[in-house]
């Protein structure tokens, strides 16, 4: 009998930066479920990467050192997407929208990015987020 293989499906995680939230959330997928989705991430106005991010991976055992910030134009008309999340209450509400797209979730997160004070404080906040991120991953792939 023949097995077809199993068809990867497109995942997009959109933020208004892509520096932070999509890009933990595009490192999770790939990690947890790479065999099944094609992760891809951007922003509405893309920032860089912010350096908090790849840190607080890197101690959870995931290189970011290769991605980069993405503006969402670079996928538009030219990928479909089976799941487009938003990560962000302003790429939810601003996230245009997609020919041949998916389903649409939203999963608000905390920027941050915008974290004030001290490093460490910063550092919290980030730990934060890439927890919170990583169950939210881990949830989504149970209940699909």
């Amino acid at each position: 009998m023949y097995n077809e293989p199993m068809q990867v499906e497109k995942v997009l995680f959109l933020c208004t930066g892509n520096s932070a939230r999509s890009q933990m959330a595009e490192a999770f997928l790939r990690g947890y479920a790479g065999d099944r989705f094609e992760a891809y991430s951007a922003g509405l106005e893309p920032k860089g990467l912010n350096p908090l991010t790849v840190r607080v991976m890197e101690e959870v055992g995931y290189d970011l050192k290769g991605q980069t910030s993405k503006n969402l134009n670079v996928y538009l008309g030219k990928v479909n997407f089976d799941y487009i999340i938003t990560l962000c209450d302003d790429a939810d509400q601003r996230c245009p929208f997609f020919p041949g797209g998916g389903k649409r979730l939203h999963w608000p997160f905390e920027d941050p990015a915008a974290a004030r004070g001290a490093e460490a404080e910063k550092l919290a906040k980030f730990r934060q987020v890439r927890d919170h991120i990583e169950r939210r991953i881990q949830d989504w792939l149970q209940e699909i």
